[in-house]
């Protein structure tokens, strides 16, 4: 045990062991404790950097000494540990909060119930085509932490989940993006999705006049809650059903870019990503992209020949005419639904993992009309079971990504799709939602 740590860091995944780095090389006394075994990657950069951390569980005194305390996202404020330092006066922050002291980079924030990862990934592709000095960071890619700490960039797009927002009390988005709010992670917000609606709304916590908000005035719950909140920043909203306003919105099939006095336009067919929501997505892209500096002409190619994100729609392969896609990522009900939607051929639908208070009543329409069979994925299944059992003609259970693609695989014929779409947390069974969408791959590839 480290003797007189004044910065202690919770977990040690890619979030707690780049804060580690970061710490580090800003030559603060730092120890790491995470509460179970420590991948061998982590455990080694940490040795490596001699930083002394511990594993398997928290020593008694861990908070002696200790004036700060970085948590990983993934640990809730109910932990014991954390509810015993916020009763001491310790301050419990996010990593990404910690990294914002020591950039004076443009931070462009998105966040969102769905659609966050690849409205990120947009934008960054965006600044890269631009040559802008740019970085992408959050709940994606190499953490915001890693990334100061080694190459600090000129600007940065960060992902950022409402797990993330709680842990932040200075942090200033310059340019902030809200793209819907529906019912995710209730668990961690007393299963209340005004508490979670809260929770997102601090993407604009501490922004000025000189700042920029980006949202989705389609979006019932966003707009509840802005309906309810001073705005002193500069505002732009994203529709597919008003018009006029500064921001973007649908005319004659087109998208209508129309900001600070400046108008362009590009058909909808001419996006690379297509469906509703990707319309969302394209148009939040954008627009930030506009603000930052970005020429028309480069937002038009970017939005054009954009690459699907990995785990999110991701055609994976096409074997004996039925098509396998990995949409991992889709980790609660309305991605789900989203996932389900934009299929035109029957589904054998892969789902489970850990619920998060899901309400499936919301997927009965949309499952009546496409489904045809359900492989259920997960250590208890018995939710999605209840749920859908007079509704899908077929549900099979299985407990890892080579039985459940095996099941599919069996149950499908030609002009059918195996879609996993989870609705669900992956950590019962996988690592976390990349390593289930990887492994979902391996075994359709295994075939």
């Amino acid at each position: 045990m480290y003797s007189n740590p004044k910065t202690v860091i919770l977990g040690a995944g890619e979030s707690g062991t780049g804060a580690a780095l970061l710490a580090r090389s800003r030559g603060l006394e730092v120890f790491v404790s995470d509460q179970s075994p420590i991948n061998e990657k982590y455990r080694n950069e940490l040795i490596q950097n001699g930083i002394p951390f511990e594993e398997g569980g928290h020593s008694a005194n861990l908070l002696e000494n200790t004036t700060e305390i970085i948590k990983s996202p993934g640990i809730p404020d109910s932990a014991p540990l954390v509810k015993s330092a916020i009763d001491k006066g310790i301050r419990v922050i996010s990593e990404i909060e910690f990294a914002s002291r020591y950039t004076n980079a443009s931070k462009i924030c998105i966040t969102g119930s769905n659609g966050k990862t690849t409205t990120t990934s947009l934008l960054w592709h965006m600044m890269h085509t631009a040559g802008l000095n740019a970085g992408l960071a959050g709940n994606i890619g190499n953490s915001f932490a890693r990334q100061v700490a080694g190459q600090d960039y000129d600007v940065y797009a960060l992902e950022l989940s409402s797990f993330q927002l709680d842990g932040m009390s200075r942090f200033r988005a310059d340019t902030a993006i809200l793209l819907n709010i529906t019912p995710d992670h209730l668990d961690r917000y007393e299963h209340d999705l005004m508490k979670y609606a809260a929770s997102k709304m601090r993407i604009i916590r501490n922004q000025t006049a000189d700042n920029a908000f980006i949202w989705c005035s389609d979006d019932e719950v966003s707009s509840k809650m802005i309906k309810n909140t001073p705005l002193n920043q500069q505002v732009f909203r994203i529709s597919l059903h008003d018009q006029g306003h500064e921001g973007a919105f649908i005319e004659d099939n087109k998208i209508i870019f129309n900001i600070k006095g400046e108008t362009f336009s590009m058909t909808i067919e001419e996006l690379a990503l297509q469906g509703k929501h990707n319309i969302y997505n394209s148009m939040a892209a954008g627009v930030a992209a506009k603000l930052v500096g970005i020429r028309k002409e480069t937002i038009r190619q970017c939005l054009s020949d954009f690459q699907h994100v990995e785990h999110r729609l991701e055609h994976v392969a096409n074997i004996h005419g039925i098509e396998f896609i990995n949409d991992s990522k889709a980790t609660n009900i309305n991605s789900a639904w989203w996932a389900l939607e934009s299929q035109n051929k029957p589904v054998i639908w892969i789902a489970g993992g850990i619920d998060k208070g899901n309400d499936y009543t919301k997927l009965y329409d949309v499952v009546k009309s496409r489904v045809k069979a359900l492989i259920c994925l997960g250590v208890d299944n018995r939710p999605l079971v209840e749920a859908f059992k007079d509704i899908i003609p077929v549900i099979t259970e299985t407990r890892s990504a080579a039985d459940a693609v095996n099941a599919a695989y069996y149950l499908a014929q030609k002009d059918d799709v195996v879609l996993l779409a989870p609705a669900c947390a992956s950590f019962d069974l996988f690592e976390n939602y990349e390593d289930r969408g990887r492994q979902f791959k391996a075994a359709v590839h295994a075939l």
